[in-house]
């Protein structure tokens, strides 16, 4: 990027909330309220819940839902999106799980292809996309790609392509991909209104450069003003500061990771 290039001054952050449990490992919903008021106060403009730190896939379509339903109707009446991970090993259950999320409010969703049974190509996971979404005509649907942790490494600007086709509510990609090239190519995939929320926070500061549009994490959690100082800084010109910004966030996550990823940040 020309040294006197800027970026939008603000693009959306959205924190992937922790899943709180009891000591016996069955959900504890009270602490919800208390996590999204500090949200509110950190300045992120909404949540992706049910992912990948929130331990979707650690548990049952019930837990899923009262963990969903909790987070909604804390958020009713502020401006935070709620949007609601549903993708599931299981079609129908990630299709049961979109009817819920629109039946009690999310603001969006957004799926996982299968992980086990992996999509052998980029039409398969169109059409298991397809189908996810279907349960969800009214909310915008995002395809969420993590080759480091499904396996599954396929032309994701190909999927945006064919999936916008297929798809009526296709509302872009959560990437969470460290692959820069392949980010641009799906920047470049994305038809008008769509968006590319990045899901890699220690690559945000590239990532913007590069055309993502926004981003989900879980270090937006702790320190959204971090990155919004950094997003200042790059917006201003003034790139020393943005990559100091963006050497805090690496050091931050190597820090929680030290200890268990995880049980650090929910300490």
């Amino acid at each position: 990027m020309p040294p006197n290039a800027q970026l939008p001054i603000r693009v959306p952050l959205i924190a992937a909330p922790v899943t709180p449990f009891a000591p016996d490992g069955t959900l504890d919903l009270g602490p919800v309220e208390v996590l999204a008021a500090r949200l509110v106060q950190q300045g992120v403009d909404g949540v992706f819940v049910n992912g990948t730190t929130g331990e979707s896939h650690s548990l049952s379509a019930v837990e899923r839902c009262q963990l969903a339903e909790r987070w909604i109707a804390v958020l009713h009446g502020t401006s935070l999106r709620c949007i609601i991970h549903v993708g599931s090993n299981c079609l129908r259950e990630a299709r049961e799980l979109a009817v819920h999320a629109q039946k009690f409010g999310a603001t969006g969703i957004a799926a996982l292809a299968p992980s086990y049974f992996k999509p052998a190509d980029v039409e398969a996971w169109v059409e298991s996309s397809a189908f996810i979404a279907s349960g969800a005509p009214g909310l915008p649907f995002h395809a969420y790609d993590l080759p480091g942790m499904t396996g599954i490494h396929l032309a994701s600007d190909r999927f945006l392509l064919q999936a916008t086709q297929r798809i009526p509510t296709m509302a872009g990609l959560k990437f969470s991909n460290p692959d820069l090239v392949l980010l641009q190519r799906c920047v470049e995939a994305l038809s008008p209104g769509q968006e590319l929320l990045y899901g890699c926070d220690d690559l945000l500061l590239p990532a913007l450069t590069l055309g993502a549009t926004g981003a989900v994490g879980s270090t937006y959690n702790l320190a959204a003003p971090l990155y919004r100082a950094m997003q200042a800084a790059a917006a201003r010109g003034d790139w020393a500061l943005a990559r100091r910004a963006q050497r805090h966030s690496i050091r931050l996550i190597e820090i929680l990771g030290q200890s268990g990823y995880l049980g650090s940040l929910k300490t």
